[in-house]
C-alpha cells in the first residue's frame, strides 16, 4: 500500500482485518499529506445523482458503523448540512438537485423563510432558501487515520514512514514482483495499491503505470474559539458547481462550520497551481468575505491561521478504483477530489472486492482506469 493518508490507511486496515498481509509505506508518515489539510467532511449534499451519490451514501453508512465501533475516537458528528442559495434562481436550481437526490434515497428537506431561520438563527436574512441534508457529518481526519493505523497494527499489519517508492521489478508475466524504495526492495504478493492521493500520478509513472490525477489546491481559514454560530455545516449552493468547474484562476465559495474545540473552519477554494503551498491572500480574502455574507457575526471574529492542502482531481471528478491498464498488479485508489475522507471506507471495500472479496455495494466499472484510455490515445 503506497500512501498512509485516510484512503490508504482505511484500505490497509480492512485488508489486514480480512486476512491479507499488508505493508503500508509513505514518504513521510500517517496523515502527513491531504488528510491533515481538510475539514473532515462526510457529505452527500455535494454529490450529483448517480454513481457519485450512490458511493457516498454507501460510505457514510460505513462511517456510522465505524463511529460506533471506535466510540468517539475521531470526533464523529452527524451534524447535518445546510446548502443555501443567494437568490430565487439559485434556490430553484438547488431544489431541483435536491429532488433528484431524494429520488435516490438521500434524506433531504427544503427550507425557506421562518423555517430556515429557525434552524439557523445567525444566518443572513438575505439568503433566499436552503436544503438540509440529515446524513452530512464531520470527523477529525487525523484522529480517524490514527484509528485505522491502530487497527492495521492490531491485526498484524505494518506501516513504515520515510519511504519513497522509486520503481518496480516485474515478473516474467509482466506483473509487479518487487518495489524498489529508498529503504530497499519490498516483495509484492498479490498487488500494489497506489493510494498516494494528489501524488498518485507521479507514483503511477515511476511504476510504469498511468493515472490522470492532478493536484487541486484548497485553502481553509481557522478562527479563534467562539460561541458556535451554527450547529451544522453551512455552505453556498455554488460549492457544488465549483467542484465540477474546470476554469482557470481560482474559485471560492463560502463553507462555514464549527469544531468541537470551538474554532470555526471557513472554506472553500479550488485552483490548479501544481504543488505550490504559498498562501494566496486574495483567496483568503474571498473566502472570508463570502463567509461573512452568510454569517454577518463573523465580521468581529479573528482568524488564527490559514492552511492549504491538495485534492487529487481527475478529468471527470470521479475516483479511480481499479487496475492500471499498463502495469498489471498495480491497483489505483485515488482521484477522490475533496471527498477522500468521506469515501475512504467505500474505497476500502472496492479494493477488497478487486482482490476477491465481496461486492462493495456499488458498481466498480465506472471507476475503472480504463475509462481514461481515450485520453491517452
Amino acid at each position: 500500500m503506497i500512501g498512509a493518508g485516510i484512503v490508504g490507511c482505511a484500505i490497509g486496515a480492512l485488508l489486514q482485518a480480512e486476512g491479507l498481509e499488508v505493508c503500508v509505506v509513505d514518504q513521510i508518515g500517517p496523515a502527513a499529506g491531504s488528510s491533515s489539510a481538510g475539514e473532515g467532511n462526510l457529505l452527500v449534499s455535494d454529490k450529483l445523482p448517480g454513481l457519485d451519490l450512490e458511493m457516498a451514501r454507501a460510505s457514510l453508512a460505513r462511517w456510522r458503523e465505524l463511529a460506533q465501533e471506535h466510540s468517539g475516537e475521531f470526533e464523529y458528528e452527524q451534524k447535518g448540512g445546510l446548502v443555501v442559495a443567494s437568490d430565487e434562481a439559485a434556490f430553484a436550481e438547488l431544489v431541483a438537485l435536491a429532488r433528484a437526490q431524494r429520488e435516490e434515497g438521500a434524506a433531504v428537506r427544503v427550507l425557506a423563510g421562518a423555517e430556515l431561520f429557525a434552524l439557523e438563527p445567525n444566518l443572513s436574512r438575505e439568503v433566499a432558501g436552503g436544503v438540509f441534508y440529515e446524513e452530512d457529518a464531520q470527523i477529525q481526519p487525523m484522529l480517524a487515520v490514527d484509528a485505522f493505523v491502530r487497527s492495521l497494527r492490531r491485526h498484524g499489519g505494518r506501516l513504515v514512514g520515510g519511504v519513497t517508492v522509486r520503481g518496480a521489478t516485474r515478473s516474467g508475466e509482466g506483473r509487479i514482483g518487487r518495489l524498489g524504495t529508498s529503504a530497499g526492495e519490498i516483495g509484492v504478493g498479490r498487488a500494489v495499491v497506489n493510494a498516494a492521493g494528489a501524488w498518485a500520478g507521479e507514483v503511477a509513472a515511476c511504476l510504469g503505470g498511468e493515472v490522470p490525477v492532478t493536484p487541486r489546491r484548497g485553502h481553509v481559514l481557522v478562527t479563534e474559539p467562539v460561541a458556535p454560530l451554527t450547529p451544522h455545516k453551512v455552505y453556498e449552493s455554488g460549492y457544488v458547481a465549483a467542484i465540477h468547474d474546470d476554469a482557470g484562476g481560482y474559485g471560492a465559495s463560502a463553507v462555514v462550520e464549527a469544531t468541537p474545540s470551538g474554532t470555526m473552519l471557513l472554506g472553500s477554494s479550488r485552483e490548479f497551481v501544481g504543488f505550490s503551498r504559498t498562501i494566496n491572500p486574495a483567496v483568503c480574502a474571498a473566502i472570508a468575505a463570502r463567509a461573512i455574507r452568510l454569517f454577518p457575526a463573523l465580521t468581529s471574529v479573528r482568524l488564527l491561521r490559514t492552511y492549504v492542502g491538495f485534492r487529487p482531481a481527475t478529468p471527470d471528478r470521479l475516483p479511480v478504483l481499479g487496475e492500471d491498464l499498463h502495469a498489471p498488479g498495480l491497483l489505483h485508489a485515488t482521484g477522490h477530489e475533496g471527498a477522500g475522507v468521506g469515501l475512504a471506507p467505500a474505497s476500502a471495500r472496492a479494493i477488497l472486492a478487486l482482490l476477491g472479496g465481496p461486492s462493495p455495494g456499488f458498481g466498480l466499472d465506472p471507476f475503472s482506469p480504463a475509462r481514461f484510455a481515450p485520453l491517452r490515445r
